[in-house]
């Protein structure tokens, strides 16, 4: 079957990191993973008499199913869900076949999903796959594109250049300077996201244990619940209805967009330097720029990376808008929604490859830089009305529009208008080698 999907098509070798984490064989394996936790931590219930605790071989018997679990595995599960049309009870049904092959007649199987509603194993599930991707895979890939710019930045530290503000010349800057602006915008978002962790709900039908409480009045079920939540790394909601509200998803959600607009000013920026002449771009044999113009090479990495952080930002904004949304104690519009979580992490994966494969071909035109200078001295005269009125010049800034603005002037006439000037010698010669 033909992928409909790029992310599983062209670009499936740029995303296969993300593929433990959010592909539906994936979400069926961290189900079963919380069913069987929940099930390992319900024998350790001094409440549920019934229930005998399992021992530690026992224990790492039940959890091979997760650390084996294959996609012929996974096929099973979907047969099930053939019969069942619900994905969490199919899960339950082949976890009813599976264990009683590994502790016989222990097995007391009705207490596999036991007052247990299907969002109380999906959003555990969802809750894990989303933490483990962020640590093991997201944060990480963040981390080096920002350092590989950082890097970048500082090899350019002192390449002084044209600004340009509204499109037109301005104020020299460097180009060192200008990209790490994106640096200390990025490492801001990073830290706060690093610091980001999925909640989890767990609670039955709409939230009150009710299920459980009917089975078992006396157990102190939010604590359990509270312990149960906290084992999987998440961090326990108190109040819900039958669904994890989704505010945490809309927080990352938030999150990935704000440095999806970060990246995205970055691959204009660099298209746009790469426009002017600024980076020279590596030339690889082989390549095609154009099928038409054989002299072309072209930014298309930047290109790529805007497209895909776009597609991104599309996605992250209509879960955070979309998710924290239900009907009552719950509807089931979000459940369709949340198997493109992936997704949207996969453009973003995409993007920042794209972005860091760009810069990688990148080489400053230092010829350029002065030469862009060289042709607007006029940018020089904020410096030289500033330091003459520190020393008191009277319409110092009205002075330099009647000789700068709209006119073409050169350095030489810039150096004679500081010649002339009233001031200390030791100002004028600042001005001198700041026009150099």
């Amino acid at each position: 079957m033909q992928p409909l999907s790029p992310l599983d098509g062209r670009y499936a070798s740029t995303v296969e990191a993300l593929r433990p984490f959010f592909t539906e064989s994936a979400l069926i394996r961290a189900r079963l993973f919380v069913e069987l936790r929940y099930l390992i931590a319900l024998g350790e219930e001094k409440g549920v008499r019934e229930l005998t605790p399992f021992t530690e071989k026992e224990e790492k018997a039940m959890l091979r199913l997760v650390d084996d679990f294959s996609e012929k595995e996974a096929e099973k599960v979907r047969q099930i869900e053939k019969t069942t049309n619900h994905d969490v009870k199919a899960v339950e049904y082949y976890l009813k076949q599976e264990l009683p092959k590994i502790l016989g007649k222990k097995c007391r199987i009705e207490f596999i999903h036991f007052a247990l509603t299907s969002e109380d194993t999906n959003n555990l599930a969802y809750g894990v796959l989303i933490n483990e991707a962020l640590t093991q895979v997201l944060h990480q890939g963040l981390l080096h594109f920002i350092e590989a710019l950082e890097r970048f930045a500082d090899a350019n530290e002192k390449k002084r250049m044209l600004s340009l503000t509204h499109g037109q010349p301005a104020v020299p800057t460097t180009l060192g300077k200008e990209l790490m602006v994106f640096v200390d915008r990025l490492d801001r978002q990073a830290e706060q996201l690093f610091c980001f962790s999925m909640q989890g709900k767990f609670g039955g039908a709409v939230g009150n244990y009710a299920a459980h409480r009917a089975a078992y009045p006396k157990v102190d079920w939010e604590e359990f619940g509270t312990n149960f939540v906290s084992s999987l790394g998440l961090e326990p909601l108190q109040y819900t209805t039958q669904i994890n509200p989704h505010d945490d998803l809309a927080e990352l959600s938030h999150a990935y967009v704000r440095i999806n607009t970060i990246l995205l000013g970055l691959s204009r920026d660099l298209w746009t330097y790469v426009s002017r002449g600024i980076f020279k771009q590596r030339v690889i044999a082989g390549e095609v720029g154009s099928s038409t113009m054989p002299h072309k090479v072209n930014p298309i990495d930047f290109e790529n990376s805007e497209g895909n952080l776009g597609l991104s930002s599309a996605l992250f904004t209509h879960f955070a808008e979309k998710l924290p949304i239900s009907r009552l104690q719950r509807d089931l519009s979000d459940s369709t929604v949340q198997r493109n979580i992936g997704v949207a992490f996969g453009y973003h994966t995409l993007a920042l490859a794209s972005l860091k494969k760009g810069l990688s071909k990148l080489s400053v035109d230092e010829a350029r830089l002065q030469q862009e200078l060289a042709d607007h001295p006029e940018v020089f005269t904020e410096a030289i009305q500033t330091v003459m009125r520190k020393n008191g010049i009277s319409d110092a800034y009205e002075q330099m529009k009647a000789l700068s603005r709209g006119k073409k002037i050169t350095l030489k006439d810039l150096l004679a208008f500081i010649e002339k000037l009233k001031m200390p010698k030791e100002d004028k010669r600042r001005l001198r080698e700041l026009l150099q």
